[in-house]
């Protein structure tokens, strides 16, 4: 018989953060640690992963592990932001309002042009209209431009959008990084290679998520032009992210990227946010803010539904984007009977 979960237990939905890791990511954790390994990514495991996820990627890569989404977003910046450079984001965007200042601590003072877009995306007319003030001594400098994937508002950036955004980028020699916090559930959803949504659409630097969709904590700053890598090495060092112990988190990465376990996550995932978004869009009462492109729904919701389901355990998001909708996520564990007993529970709010 399945356990019925108590108002206290009912946190799904809140985040794809609420998950535990996978289990394949744990035991790759307990065999990792079997024995003595050289430290400071010196490791065995550490180094395979150079060539692991330059074959994913089809291309020769430079992969440093990071333990947070947060310091893999920095840092890639850092090395390609100066202190008196731009960067040009969404307004919405992780880098401009999650993340505590962090771009700017590790550049030093890089200055964030937040991009009005569309929906969640910047768009290449807006991008290439706002840069300007290059060579001014008066003016902080264009240098670079950051794209979520999937993006604050649960929509995927199409291939030709990150191509067309690329191009304005390159075109005025500005760099182009991806903060993939959820990359695997915009790759599954777009159904296309890594290459093609990175490298292949002009993407420089990526920021390689893998915490929300399974893994314990690690992420990677993954380098498609390597004379962009700089002195990573070092802001890693002084940053504290270089780790003693690194092959525990190259151990997660590693098994996350073997056997198709990051896709079949993300599948899942994505597979349950739009089963939720299904559901919801047939109360009357709820509208969908934005398309169900991965594994978060974005929905307006009537007072009384939330006090309902606040009443009932769940921790629902509100004020998230425009003050008026509330945010459900999907993770890579959540099941069928989870979505259901949502689903249930809203019947029963009127």
């Amino acid at each position: 018989m399945a356990k019925i979960k108590t108002k206290r237990e009912r946190v799904k939905f809140a985040s794809d953060n609420v998950a535990g890791a996978c289990p394949e990511v744990l035991d790759a954790i307990l065999k990792a640690n079997d024995g003595d390994s050289t430290p400071y990514g010196n490791d065995q495991i550490s180094t395979e992963l150079q060539d692991k996820f330059s074959e994913i990627f089809e291309k020769d890569v430079i992969v440093f592990p990071t333990a947070s989404g947060t310091a893999a977003n920095a840092l890639a910046l850092s090395t390609m932001t100066p202190s008196f450079g731009n960067i040009y984001c969404h307004k919405l965007s992780h880098i401009n309002t999650d993340e505590c200042g962090a771009p700017e601590f590790y550049t030093g003072g890089g200055k964030l042009i937040a991009l009005q877009g569309v929906d969640g995306k910047i768009t290449a007319d807006e991008l290439n209209q706002s840069i300007g003030g290059k060579g001014i001594v008066h003016h902080t400098q264009p240098s670079s431009v950051s794209i979520t994937q999937v993006c604050e508002t649960g929509e995927v950036y199409q291939i030709d959008e990150i191509k067309m955004i690329s191009d304005v980028a390159h075109k005025h020699n500005l760099n182009m990084h991806m903060d993939g916090a959820r990359f695997a559930n915009a790759l599954v959803s777009l159904d296309v290679t890594p290459a093609e949504m990175t490298w292949k659409a002009g993407i420089d630097v990526l920021s390689f998520g893998a915490t929300k969709n399974g893994c314990l904590a690690a992420e990677a700053i993954i380098f498609f032009k390597k004379d962009l890598v700089g002195n990573i090495a070092f802001l890693m060092k002084r940053a504290g992210h270089l780790l003693s112990k690194m092959r525990f988190v190259s151990a997660q990465l590693d098994a996350y990227i073997s056997n198709d376990v990051w896709l079949r996550n993300a599948k899942h995932a994505n597979k349950m946010g739009k089963k939720l978004s299904e559901g919801l869009a047939h109360h009357s009462d709820i509208k969908l803010s934005y398309p169900t492109e991965a594994n978060e729904v974005f929905a307006k919701f009537p007072r009384n539904m939330i006090e309902h389901l606040n009443s009932e355990g769940y921790k629902m998001n509100e004020d998230e984007l425009d003050g008026k909708s509330t945010r459900l996520v999907a993770a890579w564990n959540t099941q069928d009977s989870d979505v259901d007993q949502l689903l249930e529970i809203l019947k029963n709010s009127n």
